[in-house]
Protein backbone atom coordinates (compact mmCIF):
# COMPACT_ATOMS: atom_id res chain seq x y z
CA UNK A 1 0.00 0.00 0.00
CA UNK A 2 0.91 3.08 -1.39
CA UNK A 3 1.29 6.45 1.01
CA UNK A 4 -1.42 8.18 -0.96
CA UNK A 5 -3.37 4.69 -0.29
CA UNK A 6 -2.85 4.77 3.45
CA UNK A 7 -4.27 8.61 3.51
CA UNK A 8 -7.25 7.94 1.61
CA UNK A 9 -8.65 4.59 3.61
CA UNK A 10 -7.97 7.22 7.12
CA UNK A 11 -9.60 10.09 5.24
CA UNK A 12 -12.66 7.46 5.49
CA UNK A 13 -12.84 7.52 8.89
CA UNK A 14 -12.27 11.28 10.08
CA UNK A 15 -13.60 14.63 8.51
CA UNK A 16 -10.07 15.92 10.42
CA UNK A 17 -7.31 17.35 7.98
CA UNK A 18 -4.92 14.87 7.12
CA UNK A 19 -2.66 13.81 4.72
CA UNK A 20 -3.00 17.38 3.27
CA UNK A 21 -0.20 16.93 0.73
CA UNK A 22 2.12 19.50 0.20
CA UNK A 23 3.59 21.89 -2.64
CA UNK A 24 7.07 22.57 -1.99
CA UNK A 25 6.92 24.07 1.41
CA UNK A 26 3.72 25.02 1.72
CA UNK A 27 0.11 23.24 1.48
CA UNK A 28 -1.55 22.64 -2.22
CA UNK A 29 -3.30 25.86 -3.33
CA UNK A 30 -6.69 23.81 -3.43
CA UNK A 31 -5.88 22.55 0.38
CA UNK A 32 -5.67 26.67 1.30
CA UNK A 33 -8.69 27.50 -0.51
CA UNK A 34 -10.72 24.48 1.29
CA UNK A 35 -9.09 25.93 4.75
CA UNK A 36 -10.51 29.58 3.71
CA UNK A 37 -13.97 28.55 2.87
CA UNK A 38 -14.47 26.53 6.14
CA UNK A 39 -13.23 29.12 8.13
CA UNK A 40 -15.43 31.49 6.15
CA UNK A 41 -18.32 28.69 6.86
CA UNK A 42 -17.02 28.41 10.72
CA UNK A 43 -17.40 32.42 10.94
CA UNK A 44 -20.84 32.86 9.26
CA UNK A 45 -22.23 29.89 11.47
CA UNK A 46 -21.33 32.39 15.02
CA UNK A 47 -22.65 35.80 13.02
CA UNK A 48 -25.53 34.85 11.34
CA UNK A 49 -28.89 36.06 12.13
CA UNK A 50 -31.29 32.95 13.72
CA UNK A 51 -34.82 32.77 10.91
CA UNK A 52 -36.91 30.97 13.89
CA UNK A 53 -39.66 30.32 11.11
CA UNK A 54 -38.33 26.63 9.70
CA UNK A 55 -37.66 25.73 13.34
CA UNK A 56 -41.12 26.99 14.43
CA UNK A 57 -42.84 25.30 11.73
CA UNK A 58 -41.16 21.97 12.01
CA UNK A 59 -42.27 21.94 16.22
CA UNK A 60 -45.72 23.09 15.17
CA UNK A 61 -46.16 19.84 12.63
CA UNK A 62 -45.49 17.45 16.02
CA UNK A 63 -48.01 19.25 17.65
CA UNK A 64 -46.11 20.75 20.12
CA UNK A 65 -46.87 24.12 21.40
CA UNK A 66 -43.65 26.99 21.33
CA UNK A 67 -42.62 30.24 23.40
CA UNK A 68 -40.39 32.60 21.71
CA UNK A 69 -37.94 34.06 24.43
CA UNK A 70 -34.77 36.24 24.39
CA UNK A 71 -31.98 36.91 26.70
CA UNK A 72 -30.75 40.25 28.05
CA UNK A 73 -28.32 40.18 25.21
CA UNK A 74 -30.29 43.06 22.34
CA UNK A 75 -27.93 42.20 19.77
CA UNK A 76 -25.31 39.55 18.40
CA UNK A 77 -22.40 41.55 18.86
CA UNK A 78 -23.59 42.23 22.61
CA UNK A 79 -24.32 38.78 22.73
CA UNK A 80 -20.72 37.70 21.73
CA UNK A 81 -19.27 40.30 24.27
CA UNK A 82 -20.98 39.91 27.04
CA UNK A 83 -21.57 36.15 27.78
CA UNK A 84 -23.27 36.86 31.46
CA UNK A 85 -26.42 38.81 29.42
CA UNK A 86 -27.08 35.52 27.31
CA UNK A 87 -27.64 33.94 30.51
CA UNK A 88 -30.16 36.36 31.75
CA UNK A 89 -33.57 36.40 30.77
CA UNK A 90 -34.63 39.98 28.95
CA UNK A 91 -37.66 41.60 30.68
CA UNK A 92 -40.25 40.88 28.10
CA UNK A 93 -39.27 37.49 28.57
CA UNK A 94 -39.79 37.36 31.79
CA UNK A 95 -43.71 38.99 31.57
CA UNK A 96 -44.07 36.68 28.84
CA UNK A 97 -43.55 33.55 31.39
CA UNK A 98 -46.54 34.88 33.58
CA UNK A 99 -49.49 32.54 31.93
CA UNK A 100 -46.75 29.41 32.43
CA UNK A 101 -45.50 29.85 35.51
CA UNK A 102 -45.20 27.37 38.32
CA UNK A 103 -46.73 24.60 35.80
CA UNK A 104 -43.73 22.07 37.05
CA UNK A 105 -43.46 20.41 33.84
CA UNK A 106 -41.21 17.43 34.43
CA UNK A 107 -39.16 18.98 31.05
CA UNK A 108 -38.85 21.92 29.59
CA UNK A 109 -37.10 22.09 26.49
CA UNK A 110 -35.02 25.36 25.17
CA UNK A 111 -33.72 25.20 21.61
CA UNK A 112 -31.24 28.25 21.56
CA UNK A 113 -29.28 29.85 19.06
CA UNK A 114 -25.96 29.81 21.29
CA UNK A 115 -22.73 29.80 18.95
CA UNK A 116 -23.91 28.53 15.76
CA UNK A 117 -27.20 29.20 14.12
CA UNK A 118 -26.46 26.66 11.49
CA UNK A 119 -26.01 24.21 14.11
CA UNK A 120 -30.02 24.92 15.76
CA UNK A 121 -31.05 25.23 12.19
CA UNK A 122 -29.67 21.94 10.78
CA UNK A 123 -30.93 19.45 13.63
CA UNK A 124 -32.93 20.60 16.01
CA UNK A 125 -36.34 20.18 15.06
CA UNK A 126 -34.99 16.36 13.64
CA UNK A 127 -33.86 15.72 17.26
CA UNK A 128 -37.42 16.62 19.26
CA UNK A 129 -38.79 14.20 16.53
CA UNK A 130 -36.67 11.74 18.08
CA UNK A 131 -37.26 12.23 21.00
CA UNK A 132 -40.56 12.68 21.25
CA UNK A 133 -41.70 9.20 21.63
CA UNK A 134 -39.39 8.97 23.98
CA UNK A 135 -40.72 11.42 26.15
CA UNK A 136 -44.60 10.38 25.14
CA UNK A 137 -43.86 6.28 26.37
CA UNK A 138 -42.70 7.54 29.63
CA UNK A 139 -45.45 9.87 30.03
CA UNK A 140 -43.18 13.30 30.74
CA UNK A 141 -45.04 15.87 31.27
CA UNK A 142 -43.01 18.91 28.49
CA UNK A 143 -43.62 22.43 28.68
CA UNK A 144 -43.72 24.07 25.61
CA UNK A 145 -40.81 24.69 23.72
CA UNK A 146 -39.20 28.03 24.03
CA UNK A 147 -36.86 29.92 21.54
CA UNK A 148 -34.28 30.98 22.83
CA UNK A 149 -32.65 34.03 21.02
CA UNK A 150 -29.37 35.39 21.72
CA UNK A 151 -28.78 32.49 24.36
CA UNK A 152 -26.04 31.07 26.15
CA UNK A 153 -27.03 27.29 28.11
CA UNK A 154 -27.66 29.21 31.54
CA UNK A 155 -30.50 30.56 30.26
CA UNK A 156 -32.70 27.72 31.08
CA UNK A 157 -31.98 27.75 34.29
CA UNK A 158 -34.06 30.87 35.44
CA UNK A 159 -36.59 29.95 32.63
CA UNK A 160 -36.65 26.21 34.14
CA UNK A 161 -36.75 27.70 37.89
CA UNK A 162 -39.80 30.22 36.50
CA UNK A 163 -41.68 26.91 35.12
CA UNK A 164 -40.61 25.23 38.03
CA UNK A 165 -39.47 22.59 35.30
CA UNK A 166 -37.88 19.39 37.52
CA UNK A 167 -35.46 18.98 34.70
CA UNK A 168 -34.14 21.54 31.82
CA UNK A 169 -32.50 20.37 28.24
CA UNK A 170 -31.03 22.78 26.63
CA UNK A 171 -30.19 22.24 22.53
CA UNK A 172 -28.10 24.33 21.54
CA UNK A 173 -25.77 25.53 18.63
CA UNK A 174 -22.46 24.16 19.42
CA UNK A 175 -19.58 26.55 19.00
CA UNK A 176 -18.40 25.73 14.94
CA UNK A 177 -15.05 23.82 14.47
CA UNK A 178 -13.51 24.24 10.72
CA UNK A 179 -15.30 20.94 9.81
CA UNK A 180 -18.58 20.89 11.93
CA UNK A 181 -19.62 24.43 11.61
CA UNK A 182 -23.50 22.71 12.31
CA UNK A 183 -23.03 21.06 15.52
CA UNK A 184 -25.84 21.06 18.23
CA UNK A 185 -25.13 20.38 21.66
CA UNK A 186 -27.85 18.99 24.26
CA UNK A 187 -27.39 19.70 28.21
CA UNK A 188 -29.23 18.06 31.02
CA UNK A 189 -29.84 20.12 34.22
CA UNK A 190 -31.91 18.63 37.04
CA UNK A 191 -33.66 21.09 38.71
CA UNK A 192 -32.37 23.99 36.72
CA UNK A 193 -32.71 27.46 38.91
CA UNK A 194 -30.31 30.32 39.12
CA UNK A 195 -26.49 29.49 40.14
CA UNK A 196 -26.72 25.97 38.63
CA UNK A 197 -22.62 25.47 36.97
CA UNK A 198 -21.56 23.49 34.01
CA UNK A 199 -20.35 20.50 36.80
CA UNK A 200 -24.26 19.88 36.89
CA UNK A 201 -25.08 19.50 33.83
CA UNK A 202 -24.94 16.57 31.33
CA UNK A 203 -23.88 17.12 27.36
CA UNK A 204 -24.63 15.04 24.33
CA UNK A 205 -22.16 16.81 22.00
CA UNK A 206 -21.84 16.38 18.41
CA UNK A 207 -25.21 15.80 17.08
CA UNK A 208 -25.54 16.55 13.48
CA UNK A 209 -25.23 14.46 10.17
CA UNK A 210 -21.54 12.92 9.71
CA UNK A 211 -21.93 12.92 13.83
CA UNK A 212 -23.74 11.40 16.37
CA UNK A 213 -27.16 10.49 14.98
CA UNK A 214 -30.60 11.57 15.81
CA UNK A 215 -31.74 8.72 17.39
CA UNK A 216 -28.37 8.02 19.03
CA UNK A 217 -28.42 11.53 20.59
CA UNK A 218 -32.59 11.00 21.63
CA UNK A 219 -31.48 7.56 23.10
CA UNK A 220 -28.43 9.03 25.26
CA UNK A 221 -30.90 12.13 26.25
CA UNK A 222 -33.83 9.78 27.36
CA UNK A 223 -31.70 7.68 29.09
CA UNK A 224 -29.76 10.81 30.85
CA UNK A 225 -33.23 12.15 32.07
CA UNK A 226 -34.72 8.80 33.14
CA UNK A 227 -32.04 8.33 35.66
CA UNK A 228 -32.16 12.51 36.34
CA UNK A 229 -35.72 11.91 37.29
CA UNK A 230 -35.05 8.83 39.38
CA UNK A 231 -32.53 10.14 41.33
CA UNK A 232 -32.79 13.77 41.44
CA UNK A 233 -29.11 14.67 40.18
CA UNK A 234 -27.38 16.07 36.72
CA UNK A 235 -23.89 16.36 35.89
CA UNK A 236 -20.34 14.82 37.17
CA UNK A 237 -22.90 12.75 39.65
CA UNK A 238 -24.74 11.00 37.14
CA UNK A 239 -22.75 9.21 34.55
CA UNK A 240 -23.62 8.44 31.11
CA UNK A 241 -23.83 4.30 31.11
CA UNK A 242 -26.21 4.26 28.11
CA UNK A 243 -23.81 2.58 25.91
CA UNK A 244 -24.25 -0.16 28.33
CA UNK A 245 -27.70 0.05 27.99
CA UNK A 246 -27.82 -0.88 24.29
CA UNK A 247 -25.45 -3.58 25.25
CA UNK A 248 -27.61 -5.10 27.82
CA UNK A 249 -30.15 -4.47 24.98
CA UNK A 250 -32.91 -2.25 26.99
CA UNK A 251 -34.10 0.64 26.06
CA UNK A 252 -33.96 4.11 27.99
CA UNK A 253 -37.19 4.38 29.77
CA UNK A 254 -36.81 0.75 31.11
CA UNK A 255 -33.66 2.19 32.80
CA UNK A 256 -35.00 5.29 34.18
CA UNK A 257 -38.05 3.46 35.51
Amino acid sequence: MTEDDTWSTLKRFTEARIGLGRSGSALPTHEVLKFSLAHARARDAVTAPMDWHAVEAGIDVLGLRTLNIESAAETRDIYLRRPDLGRTLSARSRSSFETEAKTEPDLMIMAGDGLSSTGLTANAVSLITALLPHIQKNGWRLAPILLASQARVALADEAGEILGAKAALVLIGERPGLSSPDSLGAYLTWGPRRGRTDAERNCVSNIRLGGLTYDEGAFKIAWLLGQALKFRMTGVALKDESDQAVVAGKSAPELGS
